[in-house]
């Protein structure tokens, strides 16, 4: 909801590269990284690097949401991780489809995507638009709830249909962003604490995982190898932007909330090496957590003496590369 078609208008190519050419490298590296260090088997290798393509925001909130840091850097890494785990949930679907950890085939499994995408579409836009006739208009005080009703509206429907919930909602987030900025804005007031809480509870269950047997004694030295190579991937050189700037977005790519939903999702469909797959991938999370959570503020601090750009001086910038 935070992430609507003016956004990625405004300065597009370098999230657009990040996603377009950086997330499958990212995939691909990953899933090297685990064939030849981890000496996994190549399906479960790509499925690993599905799962740990996306980024998150959440554990990069200081560079994100501090104004020292130039406007195109935050604007990458803000597009960027907003879009990414949407980007790669549709290939960790069929790749746990091929790998028989789910019970549909790949033809039902589309058919699950693409209505997901469908469902979370264009029920967002009928709501908006009946919300704007007079007769249905909401109240000042109750708009905040107009964003909860269209997701328990897709949440109804996809239950019904069948459609793919994550897809759903993760399209109808952007929908809501891009053709009601109104109800965006009017959500954040209550829904981000909601969010926040939610996403810790998702994080305390799989946090409530690990154990010093579950880190010690169940994986391997190349496991920790493998985790510490998979948290530094994406390269940004030759795309105008500063030695600093660069830095920081090789950087951030914190692994977070969507990788451990995934993982849960590899870890309850019981693929072949679903349980090494997961211990790779709550190593990987941690180590991420651990890192990212504890150098952001150091690296955001860094551009306190760099000029500011405003977010037109930002566009242009990123429109001229």
């Amino acid at each position: 909801m935070k992430v609507g078609w003016s956004d990625l208008r405004s300065a597009w190519r370098l999230p657009g590269r990040a996603l377009v050419l950086g997330l499958p490298l990212t995939l691909i590296v990953t899933a090297l990284l685990a064939r030849y260090i981890a000496g996994l088997p190549w399906l479960q290798c790509f499925l690993i690097g599905a799962v740990l393509a996306p980024t998150d925001p959440v554990f990069a909130a200081a560079i994100v949401g501090r104004k020292e840091v130039p406007g195109r850097l935050r604007h990458l890494l803000n597009v960027e991780s907003g879009l990414n785990d949407g980007l790669a949930l549709p290939l960790v679907l069929v790749l746990l489809a091929v790998g028989g950890g789910t019970d549909v085939g790949v033809t039902v499994l589309a058919e699950e995507i693409v209505l997901g995408l469908l469902v979370g579409v264009f029920v967002p836009l009928l709501v908006i638009w009946l919300e704007r006739l007079p007769f249905l208009k909401a109240t000042k005080g109750l708009q905040p709830l107009v964003a909860v009703s269209i997701g328990l509206l897709v949440l109804s429907i996809c239950l019904v249909t069948g459609a793919n919930l994550f897809l759903a909602a993760f399209s109808a987030g952007i929908t809501v962003a891009t053709a009601g900025p109104g109800f965006r804005e009017e959500f954040e007031q209550f829904g981000e604490l909601v969010s926040e809480l939610l996403k810790l509870a998702a994080i305390l269950v799989f946090g409530a995982l690990i154990t010093p047997t579950f880190l010690f004694g169940e994986i391997a030295w190349t496991g920790w190898v493998f985790a510490v190579l998979a948290i530094v991937l994406i390269s940004f050189l030759g795309t105008g932007l500063s030695a600093k700037e660069q830095l920081a977005a090789m950087w951030f790519g914190p692994k977070g909330f969507a990788s451990v939903v995934y993982g849960l999702l590899v870890l309850e469909s019981g693929v072949q090496g679903s349980d090494e797959l997961f211990h790779l991938v709550a190593l990987v999370i941690l180590l991420s957590i651990l890192a990212h959570s504890s150098t952001d503020v150091l690296v955001a601090r860094q551009f306190e003496n760099v000029p500011r750009a405003g977010p037109e001086a930002s566009a242009a910038a990123d429109e001229a590369l």
